[in-house]
């Protein structure tokens, strides 16, 4: 249950974070004192990739709780719900975007959306690649 509730939380983070830098009025970051500068001028120079970051993250910590709520089922269509959570994160990216409309200095831009959710995709297939690691592991050490 502390996974779970630690799972949620993460989410409610990445999720916060995400609607926090896309809805800040300057679209350089420049405000933000505390983010050093390399780093300031990657995101800037790549600005379409800071999209697909916090999405990476979003989509792993989406697949692991969605494995965590069906792992006591017997019949789990993987494919479907790699599909919801896919949902869930074009969902979250098109109203991080959509919120733009009301901020001056800010356009919505569509590739950040497609990053978004590129993003999402890889975190999602790198959570299953992990699983798939640990299993063939497990199945290595029994023999």
């Amino acid at each position: 249950m502390v996974i779970k509730k630690t799972i949620q939380i993460l989410l409610f983070c990445v999720v916060g974070a995400v609607f926090y830098y896309s809805w800040l009025p300057d679209p350089s970051l420049s405000s933000e004192s505390y983010i050093p500068k390399w780093l300031l001028n990657w995101s800037n120079y790549y600005y379409n990739l800071r999209t697909a970051i916090p999405f990476v993250a979003f989509g792993f910590l989406l697949e692991e709780y969605s494995d965590f709520n069906t792992r006591n089922r017997s019949i789990k269509n993987t494919i479907i719900i790699y599909l919801r959570n896919l949902a869930i994160s074009a969902t979250i990216v098109c109203i991080a975007e959509g919120g733009q409309f009301l901020i001056k200095n800010r356009n919505p831009d569509l590739m950040d959306v497609f990053f978004g959710i590129l993003g999402s995709i890889v975190g999602g297939l790198g959570y299953h690649l992990i699983n798939v690691l640990i299993y063939f592991k497990k199945i290595r050490n029994a023999k």
